[in-house]
């Protein structure tokens, strides 16, 4: 097909799996025409299921000539490689977030993305959510007045694998989880300016020693005034819980829904529903929507929707209510400016 993007994508694992399959099948202007990951079934499978060409290095993907653009979807403590071995290279990057595991990476990341002049955009798939779309067309619209307050709610129906939750590998649950509730709470009130967090490990023992914690709380205080509150959780046992309310002077909107399915069972017990099961029922058409916006995006030669600076603002906000609730104080996010602290730290 005339017009299409060539795209690799580096890491298979199950987000990862997804954009590949949304980029060979379901993007009509791409084409993916190769794929890296270190696991050589992954490999296979994919070679097997798509027919493209697969790599167990990223390096070897970078060097392919048929690659135009590269979709970073390997674990967080990859992206700094690979997102600036594919500036040197010249490629269009997509990353997924959080950008980094540190504030300095992220710098570093971005100066190379600047030296190089290539298309980046992060990934902050509720940005492309129908729900949240449609809320901040309602509220550019004055229907709920002035926005003076956020509450955001995000719950795992279960904890991810260790080895995932080891900070050195995700960031710990505020950085992974929380980072696309404080990216939100940009898009909807502005800069923050504090964070006060409280955490703790209340659900899965296990996660104590690998260094992570299983439920947090934190309030944002923006520089505007406005407020935020945001709820994390590795265990709402129903089903995956993510909801916003956004507080106006003339009202509020509530995003977000229980129900997957639209039918109600009515017995002598009672009424009962289903509930969303977990983030790729929830944002998988977000998930289609934020690729097609890349490739979209880089074929047209406009600017991303949600840069670098994107990324290491809510990066910022991050470890502001990582180091809160770790010190149990509140923490200025122009403190972090600065020293630049890893997450994991």
């Amino acid at each position: 097909m005339p017009g299409q993007l060539n795209v690799g994508v580096v890491g298979l694992g199950r987000l990862g799996s997804v954009y590949a399959r949304n980029l060979a099948q379901r993007v009509p202007n791409a084409r993916l025409v190769a794929v890296a990951d270190r696991k050589p079934e992954l490999r296979e499978q994919f070679a097997a299921e798509l027919g493209v060409k697969t790599y167990a290095d990223h390096l070897d993907l970078l060097a392919d000539s048929n690659v135009d653009a590269v979709a970073v979807i390997s674990s967080t403590s990859t992206h700094k490689a690979v997102v600036m071995d594919a500036a040197r290279c010249g490629k269009a990057i997509f990353c997924e977030k959080p950008m980094s595991l540190s504030l300095e990476g992220a710098h570093e990341m971005q100066q190379a993305i600047e030296r190089a002049g290539v298309f980046f955009q992060i990934g902050f798939q509720r940005r492309f959510d129908a729900g949240y779309v449609e809320a901040k067309r309602r509220i550019e619209a004055g229907l709920i007045g002035e926005p003076v307050l956020m509450t955001a709610v995000s719950r795992d129906p279960f904890r991810p694998p260790l080895e995932f939750c080891d900070p050195n590998v995700s960031g710990g649950l505020i950085a992974d989880m929380g980072v696309h509730d404080f990216d939100l709470g940009r898009m909807f009130l502005g800069e923050v300016q504090s964070a006060s967090a409280v955490g703790g490990v209340l659900a899965y023992p296990e996660m104590a020693p690998v260094g992570d914690i299983d439920n947090a709380l934190i309030n944002l205080v923006f520089e505007n005034g406005k407020l935020g509150t945001v709820m994390l959780s590795r265990n709402s046992v129903f089903g995956y819980d993510i909801r916003t309310e956004i507080w106006g002077t003339k009202g509020s909107l509530q995003i977000g829904y229980f129900q997957q399915t639209p039918v109600l069972t009515m017995t002598q017990e009672g009424i009962t529903h289903d509930v969303v099961p977990h983030f790729m029922q929830r944002f998988e058409s977000a998930y289609l929507a934020q690729i097609q916006d890349f490739v979209n995006r880089v074929q047209a030669g406009q600017p991303p929707l949600l840069t670098g600076a994107d990324a290491i603002a809510a990066m910022r906000i991050s470890l502001a209510a990582t180091i809160s609730c770790r010190e149990r104080r509140p923490v200025p996010v122009c403190e972090v400016e600065v020293a630049s602290p890893a997450i994991t730290r």
